[in-house]
């Protein structure tokens, strides 16, 4: 007979190799020591703050909330690729997944991980807010009407975009233009 075995729950949050974390009403009611280090904070300063810090800016901050919840809502969970902010407000991408822990009410409370990205792709500082939204959607492989659709923009508006950020990194095509968004970092 093999010997039961005991697994412990929490050493396997603390000591797992993403990022992850525990949310209640965007806020962090807990982490693990993957998730303080990619950012930069210790622990102790994560427990209780808003996903806010971790955004570059509140207007991100704000878009995503109100871009998820009807994800959330569909299929209780969500994940993408998006550019967060360090304690040393170095940008960087990073791939986001969690899971609604009261379907009813998706920001209610959650679990969420965290994967660095950076060392896979570099991020333009010089890009916009809504440009580094709009570049993260493209290189989720989704057209300009999706993307107009899902930000409640015009099509045109996000054609605008699009050609800017072609622009900016000296795209000549849009598959040169998502080739570059995924480049890797020096």
């Amino acid at each position: 007979m093999a010997p039961t075995l005991t697994i412990d729950f929490e050493a396997i949050f603390r000591m797992a190799p993403l990022g992850m974390c525990v949310s209640q009403n965007r806020r962090i009611i807990t982490c693990n020591d993957a998730m303080a280090m990619m950012f930069g904070y210790s622990k102790e300063i994560l427990i209780g703050e808003s996903f806010l810090m971790l955004y570059p800016s509140s207007d991100e901050f704000e878009r995503m909330g109100a871009r998820i919840v009807p994800i959330l809502n569909a299929t209780g969970w969500y994940s993408d690729e998006r550019i967060m902010k360090r304690s040393t407000q170095e940008l960087f991408w990073c791939h986001v997944s969690g899971r609604s822990l009261h379907p009813e009410d998706p920001h209610a409370a959650g679990i969420w991980t965290f994967d660095d990205l950076s060392a896979k792709r570099s991020v333009s500082p010089e890009m916009t807010a809504r440009e580094r939204e709009i570049a993260a959607l493209i290189v989720d492989g989704k057209t300009s009407k999706l993307i107009a659709r899902q930000l409640e923009l015009s099509p045109r508006t996000v054609e605008m975009y699009r050609a800017n950020l072609m622009k900016k990194l000296n795209a000549a095509s849009s598959s040169e233009l998502i080739n570059k968004l995924l480049r890797i970092a020096n």
